[in-house]
């Protein structure tokens, strides 16, 4: 006899176990939904994927009721974000300014924060987490998604049937695909290639980026070692790797000056990965039993770090609409379209400003001379720089359309 697909029966299936579905799995068990969020890998420990945790969500997990648990784990607290350009150190960010008590970022590693959330979960009945297991086809029937195929690294095949199957697998989106949505693509013109370096012994104060006719360096601070990012043009990797990884090195220094002597533990190319940077959206999120959300469907630039607390936004204003659809057995195709609306707005607004972004960047990094910054703009900064403070936070901390869990909700 042939082997049987295992079948099981949920509310909500959600394929892929970062911070989207994470977030909008832990919020519907906790509405009494039965919800299973499928990860194709075996664990979280996946290097270089944004670790910013926001004000916003601070917040969040504080109307959860479990951000003093959060905050127990080894993280980073940053209460102001500095640039250097030029030579000129600027405070970009002062997130003291925020409303207390949400009034820092958190940087910690985003394997972290996904054990964290699937810790809160296994408390909850209707929470199921499928690790190495992969969503990889739509269940349709009458024109309507019900539900998901999957496999495991055992090879087994089940089918979860669901009243809403949600994408949630990331810019390469399996599900988005088997939906025939297609997104389209803004362009980029600047990739980033990622990698670690220690910190001297004496590190200067904690620095976003530096920019100079000498290249962009990111530097995030990580405790004992700074998670580093080098701006190139687009498509560009290639062209690097071919003058060296001396020259690579030799370029990280000549940005930033103080990563001299520490430059050298980049040995080999397998070191330092590539981070292709898109933008690009879904023109629709939905189609009957069916949505995508996060990096599914807008892929953000790293610019501003703010692609993370988006996706967050979108699983928890989806939470908030749909907890009581499918407590009915529901997922009205009206309330998927109403989310639709409600956050790509947000989005949207936020994508342009990350283009004008990339347009500067990729002007100033490829100047001649010896300033990317006229001396009159930096004066301009100076002067500026309170309103600048204050204006940042909220922008970085909590995006266009800050979303809140809403009890009566769920």
């Amino acid at each position: 006899m042939a082997n049987q697909d295992l079948i099981l029966e949920k509310d909500c299936v959600i394929a892929g176990g970062g911070p989207a579905g994470m977030v909008l799995g832990y919020l519907l068990a906790r509405a009494g939904l039965k919800v299973s969020v499928l990860e194709k890998h075996e664990d979280f420990l996946r290097d270089f994927r944004g670790d910013t945790i926001h004000p916003s969500t601070i917040g969040l997990l504080r109307e959860l009721g479990v951000v003093d648990r959060f905050l127990e784990l080894p993280l980073s607290r940053v209460t102001t974000m500095d640039a250097v350009i030029d030579g000129s150190r600027f405070t970009l960010a002062d997130f003291s300014k925020l409303k207390k008590p949400e009034n820092f970022l958190v940087f910690a590693p985003q394997w972290d924060f996904l054990n964290f959330l699937a810790a809160e979960g296994e408390k909850l009945d209707g929470f199921d987490l499928q690790m190495s297991t992969t969503a990889t086809d739509l269940i349709v029937e009458s024109g309507k998604v019900v539900g998901v195929r999957a496999s495991n690294a055992r090879g087994l095949t089940t089918q979860i049937r669901a009243t809403l199957t949600v994408a949630a697998d990331g810019r390469s989106s399996i599900l988005r695909e088997k939906a025939g949505l297609t997104p389209v693509d803004s362009g980029a013109p600047i990739d980033v290639l990622w990698f670690h370096l220690p910190k001297p012994q004496d590190p200067p104060p904690a620095t976003l980026g530096y920019i100079s006719t000498k290249g962009m360096v990111l530097t995030l601070d990580r405790g004992d070692y700074y998670q580093a990012g080098m701006v190139i043009p687009k498509g560009h990797f290639e062209l690097v790797q071919a003058q060296g990884i001396e020259s690579f090195r030799a370029g990280i220094a000549a940005a930033v000056p103080h990563l001299t002597d520490v430059v050298h533990t980049l040995q080999s190319w397998e070191q330092i990965k590539l981070l292709s940077v898109q933008i690009n959206h879904l023109e629709h999120w939905s189609k009957p039993g069916f949505i995508a959300i996060g990096d599914a469907v807008h892929a953000m630039s790293p610019m501003f770090g703010v692609g993370i607390n988006y996706a967050i936004q979108d699983a928890v204003a989806l939470s908030n609409v749909i907890s009581h659809e499918l407590a009915r057995g529901r997922a009205p195709g009206e309330i998927l379209a109403q989310l639709q609306q409600r956050r790509e707005r947000p989005v949207k607004k936020m994508q342009r400003l990350q283009q004008l972004g990339h347009r500067a960047i990729a002007r100033v990094t490829s100047a001649k001379g010896e300033r990317v910054a006229p001396r009159p703009l930096v004066g301009l900064l100076r002067l500026f720089s309170p309103l600048i403070r204050r204006f940042m936070p909220r922008f970085i901390g909590y995006g266009f359309l800050p979303e809140h869990y809403r009890p009566d909700a769920h």
